[in-house]
């Protein structure tokens, strides 16, 4: 039997934590739910999963992630309600400019699941999934 219970919060370093969390906020509806100034840090949640997003420093010395070639996170998963609502979410996020498609809304296998992929501000990777 696991010892945990699933994810409390995900932590990302930005190399723009305003971009960031706006997109968070502005694209899928996330909440500001806490901020560290000093750190600095902004907290953003969907009420079910929260997302700490950290600047970054010296950020045009940093070398963009390549999901072949990097140790670390390859992308995050977040659950959509329902294939109606992900190809709704994906008409807004390919007319962003801080959004970057990778695949349009597709099946995945044959379980009914459809999915979608797309890089966010900060270069890293969002699947978007809906059961």
């Amino acid at each position: 039997m696991a010892q945990t219970q699933g994810i409390h919060h995900l932590g990302l370093t930005v190399p723009n934590i305003k971009e960031a969390s706006a997109f968070f906020i502005d694209a899928l509806g996330f909440t500001q739910v806490g901020d560290v100034p000093s750190y600095p840090a902004i907290f953003v949640s969907d009420g079910t999963v929260m997302l700490t997003l950290w600047q970054a420093e010296e950020t045009e010395q940093a070398t963009p992630f390549d999901r072949t070639k990097n140790i670390g996170l390859h992308h995050f998963a977040l659950r959509i309600a329902d294939s109606i609502t992900l190809d709704d979410v994906y008409q807004q996020l390919k007319n962003r400019s801080d959004v970057t498609i990778e695949f349009a809304p597709e099946a995945l296998g044959e379980n009914g699941i459809q999915h979608m992929m797309c890089r966010i501000p900060g270069n890293i990777r969002l699947e978007l999934i809906a059961l």
